[in-house]
């Protein structure tokens, strides 16, 4: 029984030389880490407001001030860690070990990162631009570190890894796109009034820019018509419904100023009796 109590109090004894021994170093490195922690959001605040004057977009901005905030934190844990009595240098060399087994295992992963930091810094593309990637489109609505999300009008999203994006043709619209549309006169209708009803329906659709101005002219000399094109250019979500509008507008107004557009027309002649 005496035994067993001994063995209690060496280990209380223990407990308490732990506790004199590494207590006020544990409180310290504490302190440390709180201090890391309010030290990285002072600098991450000034990093903001300063991206914020450079214009930067904010999912980029707020990639870089989480990264800031990171790296000051990891900074104060390595003076909590040495303030504790940790070795770092063996640390060091461990972490580089295992860091070298993830890289291999997360080969895609450090890509996407690799890729997205590319994107980050050249800017190919801005949130809020029309993107024509391979088989997708679609306006960008995100640029993360690893992905970039592109929207569709069905307000669907696509989401395209980075190092799919980098390296790949890319067909940046911006944030307008110019419409493709022609319609079809007979080669009896007065061509000039034809165009002049055109600029009316496209100066009275207010999804319509007048800036840059809109492209309307004869376009193709078709067997049975005057096919004449119309591109006006709009802002990125107005685009299928600007096609649209534009569409009936035009079909409308020709038929109440009676120009014609004509049906496709096939000339057969019979060169000889049939007996």
């Amino acid at each position: 029984m005496n035994e067993h109590f001994q063995s209690l109090d060496q280990v209380k004894a223990s407990a308490i030389d732990m506790v004199i021994k590494f207590g006020p170093k544990f409180v310290v490195a504490l302190l440390i880490l709180a201090a890391g922690y309010f030290v990285g959001r002072w600098v991450a605040g000034i990093l903001d407001r300063l991206l914020v004057r450079l214009s930067l977009e904010a999912p980029i901005r707020s990639l870089l001030v989480r990264v800031t905030h990171v790296l000051v934190l990891g900074l104060f844990a390595i003076m909590a860690l040495q303030n504790l009595g940790v070795e770092l240098l063996p640390l060091v060399a461990g972490l580089g070990v295992a860091g070298a087994g993830v890289a291999l295992a997360m080969q895609g992963i450090l890509g996407n990162v690799a890729a997205g930091l590319t994107i980050i810094f050249t800017h190919p593309f801005h949130v809020g631009d029309y993107l024509s990637i391979g088989d997708e489109e679609g306006e960008v609505l995100d640029v993360s570190l690893f992905s970039t999300t592109l929207g569709h009008t069905d307000r669907s999203k696509v989401i395209i890894p980075n190092r799919k994006i980098v390296g790949e043709i890319l067909h940046n619209y911006g944030k307008i796109r110019q419409l493709d549309l022609a319609v079809g006169v007979s080669y009896d209708t007065d061509v000039n009034a034809a165009l002049r009803v055109i600029d009316e329906v496209l100066r009275a659709n207010p999804r319509v820019l007048a800036d840059p101005a809109p492209v309307v002219g004869v376009r193709r000399l078709a067997d049975y018509r005057v096919a004449i094109g119309i591109n006006p250019w709009v802002k990125v979500p107005d685009y299928v419904a600007a096609c649209n509008e534009i569409n009936q507008a035009v079909l409308e107004t020709f038929r109440a100023r009676d120009i014609a557009i004509p049906l496709p027309q096939q000339e057969v002649r019979m060169l000889g009796a049939i007996a």
